[in-house]
């Protein structure tokens, strides 16, 4: 998994994360940060190689995937750097973050319709109005006693936020707004401003919009949070994705009355000249709103050929694949990954299929513990190889995400000029703290290092003297 990043000095970095299988667990470990000197395909590839040729060696098969955003730099299909690292390990196939997509399909269904639009960019001027002016917060914080979040462009569960709080506290920001522009000694500026919004959080459009947005983000939230999971692999994420669209369904084909009621409850409304609320006319609106959702979800998160393997080894449908084994999908698989037996594989997998036992698994990674944790790995040889295959691969960079929030605390504007392997060296160490606690001798190792690396004025190991007496040590 690779991403970039801007540090505070303006250098260009690029963090790598590998995932890989330990025992019968996926890990991600951090690699490190490199710079590159420019931001194009042919140097962020060749930085890449050089990082995993020592790692791969003579057997490419081991590189089964590669993850990154949607930028066309990285996932460009022919001149890409995706592309350019397939060229020299064919089956490291292509999975675009998962967390990227759900973060494109609410902008594009927020894109859709004018109505939502404008609903969108007068939310976001609630958290700016705060965020210009202390006096500001003083009244928001007496008034209401909550922060409104702002949102952030690349994420969305930020704007999902701001649709919460500014649904649950409506009332108060109303009353905020009076309490602003009744008060003297504030600018006429500011005075416009809340009167402004206060007129807005009135508005029956603006409270229609921001209910039933606030009976969608709860669902966007869950799934979110789903996909930011370390451990999680395509069978979890399709159930996910399929609790998800059903949700929205639910929405738009069963709560539209409910929702048009719960925005006609509210107090304080007013109609506007320019719109009139027309309950037919918002449902059909609202209704299209929730079909972008369901059918740009179907679009983005549609499993590509090297992911159909995971359709094999959905332990809901394993029932199902008894009675008709699914001979697409497994003819996929097969093109996918050619180093895998065939004729063993299918064997494996009918009788995976016609064991009960089987048929309660909740991921991939459940239930190869299962079958590593009862010593199946014979029996199951070729199944283990395609399960360890699945949970290997990355469905989002959220690590490399992770990485670049711990990047902003090591090297601050009072350490901008820190060089290259000390901010690697420390960023290890706060990434991969747990793994380094689980080494025994480490604080020794790193003691016992710095003491040989040159002479020193006092002595800082043990050693023998002319005399053969034994030097006190420091440590």
């Amino acid at each position: 998994m690779a991403d970039e990043t801007t540090d505070v000095s303006s250098k260009l970095q690029t963090v790598l994360v590998f995932r890989y299988i330990k025992g019968s667990t996926a890990v991600e470990r951090f690699w490190g940060f490199f710079t590159s000197a420019q931001q194009t395909a042919d140097s962020l590839s060749s930085l890449i190689l050089n990082e995993l040729q020592p790692l791969v060696g003579q057997n490419p098969n081991k590189m089964i995937a590669q993850s990154y955003d949607g930028a066309a730099v990285m996932s460009g299909r022919h001149g890409g750097v995706q592309a350019k690292i397939k060229a020299k390990y064919p089956l490291a196939h292509f999975v675009h973050c998962y967390a990227h997509k759900l973060n494109l399909i609410m902008t594009q269904a927020a894109s859709q319709n004018s109505d939502v639009r404008i609903f969108f960019g007068n939310l976001s001027e609630i958290p700016i109005f705060f965020s210009n002016s202390s006096q500001r917060v003083h009244f928001l914080n007496k008034v209401v006693g909550r922060r409104i979040p702002r949102s952030v462009p690349t994420r969305w569960n930020f704007k999902s936020r701001t649709v919460n709080v500014v649904f649950e506290y409506r009332e108060d920001l109303i009353e905020c707004m009076e309490e602003i522009e009744e008060t003297s000694g504030i600018n006429t500026t500011t005075k416009n401003q809340a009167g402004a919004i206060r007129r807005l959080l009135q508005e029956r459009s603006f409270v229609f919009w921001l209910t039933l947005f606030h009976y969608i983000m709860p669902h966007v939230d869950i799934l979110y949070n789903e996909l930011q999971k370390r451990i999680i692999d395509s069978v979890e994420i399709s159930r996910c994705l399929k609790l998800f669209k059903e949700n929205i369904t639910t929405i738009r084909n069963q709560k539209m009355h409910e929702i048009m009621e719960k925005a006609k409850s509210f107090e304080n409304i007013i109609d506007t000249k320019r719109l009139k609320f027309n309950d037919e006319t918002w449902k059909i609106s609202a209704t299209e709103v929730c079909d972008v959702i369901i059918n740009v979800a179907e679009d983005r998160f549609q499993y590509t050929d090297q992911l159909n393997a995971a359709n094999l080894l959905i332990c809901e449908k394993f029932e199902w694949y008894d009675l008709t084994f699914p001979q697409d999908y497994f003819t996929e698989t097969m093109k996918s990954y050619p180093f895998l037996e065939k004729q063993r594989l299918k064997t494996e997998l009918t009788v995976l299929y016609s064991s009960e036992e089987y048929r309660n698994f909740s991921s991939c990674a459940v239930l190869l513990n299962f079958l590593v944790s009862n010593n199946l790995q014979e029996v199951f040889r070729e199944v283990i190889k395609l399960l360890k295959i699945l949970v290997t691969m990355p469905m989002t960079t959220v690590e490399a995400e992770r990485d670049f929030s711990t990047l902003n605390r090591i090297k601050t504007f009072l350490r901008s000029t820190m060089c290259q392997e000390r901010l690697n060296a420390l960023a290890c160490l706060t990434i991969e703290q747990r793994l380094i606690r689980s080494i025994s001798d480490f604080n020794e190792r790193v003691i016992d290092k710095f003491a040989k690396q040159k002479d020193r004025r006092i002595e800082l190991i043990f050693k023998k003297t002319r005399n053969n007496y034994i030097c006190a040590s420091y440590y």
